[in-house]
């Protein structure tokens, strides 16, 4: 007799049990093609094509192609004898089935709109097509990102160097799912969760590009801000780095630091390291990675924190703002200054020698107000984006078995 659950999160209106079944009893495989990176373009072609590695990095877990950007093939690949229902279909998954990791084998996108386009599944996918009418739309795509099924799928993966999965292994999976009602319900909460982190991100970028042009435009001066009564700020002067900002070096090595404890942030090369028990900097400062692949990754530390000694620690001079010099240092081409041959190295001796339009101080801490409040406005966008992740992810777990 086959096992009955039920998820610990449940809308009210459904409380029947939830049904052990298999992947092969809902879905059946279609061939794909074997077409390498090399046979494709995104300029022009009439047969679009998935590739696995756009599953992995790219694609949205509902697949619609005309919010994807989707490789053609190219015109010269003969597709000829491929027959029409082997090209992707509304309510289609495509499986990634290889994978150097486990964290992408066997991942999944659910076709939602094809627009009526001609697609294929390609190198490294299995084209899974419904079978019956008792699942309902987007239902499968989040069943099989839970974590229940994200480990079988892990467990019965193969290989060494590459994983890779099998068609008989996949399609014996148990899964549990509930009546169709209950399954759309289910899909379409997540759905709105999905639009909603979605629009967040889109939020986001707009305002990044937003906060780019209008930087672009107060530093080339083509947008001015006003003294209090009404006058023109001075004229701004050029001048070097070193006139407005000095440095100060750190001793402190990664590997002298103990487990991840203590009140007091210290950073290294991507930003935020760990937390540790003491701190060497008491007010707010910049940081710039002077070696290795970070070179020139300019940073903005909190006050009552470290950096290793692979960064530099950058402060302001006299009445020169910090936060107005650290969007100043974003503009910055530290490649200019780079050396060394096997580890990429740049000193504070010759990019401070770069000189740029200095605005006045009092100049300065508008310009350093103004995108400190957009930076705040990206902060809130970016904590709603990722407390939408999280309820989905949790809710992943809480509405299925």
């Amino acid at each position: 007799m086959s096992e009955k659950l039920k998820p610990e999160l449940r809308f009210p209106e459904f409380d029947g049990d939830w049904n052990e079944t298999t992947f092969d009893s809902h879905y059946s495989f279609k061939p794909t093609n074997s077409l390498s990176r090399d046979k494709l373009n995104y300029e022009a072609g009439t047969v679009k094509n998935i590739h696995y590695g756009d599953i992995h990095t790219e694609f949205d877990l509902l697949f619609d192609v005309t919010e994807e950007k989707v490789p053609f093939i190219n015109d010269e690949v003969n597709i000829d004898n491929i027959d029409n229902e082997n090209y992707v279909q509304k309510g289609d998954l495509v499986i990634a089935d290889a994978s150097e990791d486990y964290a992408d084998i066997g991942k999944s996108i659910e076709v939602i709109n094809t627009n009526n386009e001609r697609i294929l599944a390609g190198l490294h996918t299995f084209l899974a097509r419904k079978d019956d009418d008792e699942i309902a739309e987007g239902f499968f795509a989040f069943l099989l990102n839970t974590y229940k099924s994200r480990y079988e799928i892990m467990r019965i993966a193969q290989g060494t160097k590459v994983l890779g999965l099998s068609k008989n292994r996949l399609g014996e999976i148990p899964l549990y799912i509930p009546e169709p009602q209950e399954q759309q319900k289910i899909a379409n909460f997540l759905k709105a969760i999905d639009k909603r982190i979605k629009l967040l991100k889109a939020k986001k970028e707009a305002l990044e590009e937003y906060k780019t042009s209008i930087m672009q435009k107060l530093f080339a001066q083509e947008i001015r801000f006003k003294q209090d009564d009404g006058s023109d700020f001075p004229e701004w002067e050029e001048k070097a780095i070193f006139q407005i900002a000095n440095k100060t070096s750190s001793n402190i090595a990664a590997n002298s630091l103990e487990e991840d404890g203590g009140d007091y942030k210290i950073y290294g090369a991507t930003g935020f390291l760990q937390k540790v028990e003491f701190y060497t900097e008491e007010q707010e400062y910049i940081s710039i990675v002077k070696d290795g692949a970070g070179v020139g990754r300019v940073l903005l530390c909190d006050a009552y924190s470290s950096v290793l000694g692979t960064l530099d620690i950058i402060r302001t001079i006299e009445e020169n703002d910090l936060r107005f010099l650290y969007e100043l240092l974003q503009k910055m081409r530290f490649e200019r200054y780079v050396s060394g041959s096997t580890i990429p190295h740049i000193y504070f001796k010759d990019y401070s020698k770069a000189k740029f339009p200095i605005p006045h101080p009092d100049e300065q801490k508008r310009i350093s107000s103004f995108a400190q409040k957009l930076d705040c406005r990206l902060e809130v966008l970016d904590n709603l984006t990722n407390d939408s992740v999280m309820l989905k992810q949790s809710l992943l777990q809480k509405l299925f078995v």
